[in-house]
C-alpha cells in the first residue's frame, strides 16, 4: 500500500462542447457520446480495478439511471450540477438530491462545469462537504487562479480540492495537458507533483475516449481521442500504480482527516 494517492476523476456529462464552436448537436447525440465514452472508461477502470470519482450532471444521470447505479457500486459519484451548459444557484441542491435518488448514495462532492466560480456559502447550503472546481493556474481566456493554494484548503467550512498543477510554475495537469503534452513530459510532471504534495488530482471527460475526430472542434481538443487516448490512459494508470494508490476524493479526505490534521498538513506543504 502506497502512502501517496492518485485521485482520478471524470466529468460525465452531455457532449455539448461542439456547440461552443458553432455546432447544434441534438440532445440525444450529446447523451450518446457521453454514454459511449463512459463505457470505454469503465472498461479501463475494471481492468485496473481502481476506484475513481465521477462528477455527473443530473440531466445526464436521469437519462442513464442504470449506468449511474452500476457506477455507484464501485466508484464515488459527485455532482456536476444539473446541466452542463445551463446554471442557476438552485441547481446545486436540485442536482445533489436527484443524484442521491438515482444512485442511492450520499453525494458529498461538487465540481462546477468548466470550473465555473461558485460561492462556497451556496455550496455549503446545498449540503456538499467538498468542492473540486479550482484549477489553480492561469489559462488564457478562461481564468487566472494562480493566487489560490495548489493543494487542499478550507473555505467557509467547505474543503476545496484543486486539480493538479506542477510545483513552482503551476503547469496544469488537466485533460488538455494529457492530450497535448508528450507523454514522457506529462508523466514526469505528474510524478514530480505527486512526490511534492503526496497526492494527485487529475480530471478527464469520458467523451474524450470516443472518436470525436468528425466534430467541429479545435485540434487541441480532438488530439489523441478514442482508442489512442484509451491506450494513453492505460499507460498512465500502469505507471502511476508504481508510485501511488488510487482512491476516491471522499475517501482520501476521510483518511487524511482521521489520520492527521489534513488542512494544516497541506498548508505546511504550500508554505515550503
Amino acid at each position: 500500500m502506497h502512502s501517496q494517492s492518485v485521485l482520478l476523476t471524470f466529468d460525465l456529462e452531455e457532449f455539448d462542447i461542439p456547440n461552443e464552436y458553432g455546432s447544434n448537436l441534438p440532445w440525444e447525440e450529446q447523451l450518446m457520446v457521453g454514454r459511449k465514452g463512459m463505457i470505454a472508461v469503465s472498461e479501463i477502470l475494471d481492468f485496473h480495478k481502481i476506484p475513481v470519482t465521477i462528477f455527473t450532471t443530473a440531466a445526464y444521470a436521469l437519462e442513464n439511471r442504470e449506468q449511474l447505479q452500476s457506477l455507484a457500486v464501485k466508484h464515488e459519484i459527485g455532482s456536476h450540477t444539473y446541466y452542463h451548459s445551463q446554471y442557476s444557484d438552485e441547481h446545486l441542491l436540485k442536482s445533489r438530491l436527484a443524484l442521491e435518488e438515482i444512485t442511492g448514495t450520499n453525494i458529498h462532492g461538487l465540481r462546477m462545469p468548466r470550473m465555473r466560480p461558485v460561492s462556497m456559502s451556496l455550496v455549503k447550503q446545498a449540503g456538499y462537504k467538498y468542492d473540486s472546481s479550482i484549477n489553480p493556474t492561469f489559462i488564457p481566456g478562461k481564468y487566472n487562479n494562480s493566487h489560490l493554494p495548489p493543494t487542499v484548503y478550507k473555505e467557509n467550512e467547505i474543503i476545496r480540492v484543486p486539480s493538479a498543477v506542477s510545483p513552482g510554475l503551476r503547469i496544469p495537469l488537466f485533460w488538455l495537458a494529457f492530450k497535448n503534452f508528450p507523454y514522457s513530459f506529462y508523466k514526469k510532471l505528474a510524478i514530480k507533483t505527486l512526490s511534492r504534495y503526496g497526492y494527485l488530482n487529475l480530471y478527464f471527460h469520458p467523451w474524450e475516449f470516443t472518436d470525436i475526430s468528425s466534430y467541429k472542434l479545435p485540434g487541441y481538443v480532438k488530439r489523441h481521442s478514442g482508442d489512442r487516448l484509451v491506450d494513453r490512459l492505460h499507460t498512465l494508470i500502469t505507471d502511476l500504480k508504481k508510485e501511488a494508490s488510487f482512491n476516491t476524493i471522499n475517501n482520501f479526505l476521510h483518511d487524511q482527516i482521521t489520520t492527521t490534521p489534513a488542512i494544516d498538513h497541506f498548508d505546511k506543504l504550500i508554505a515550503k
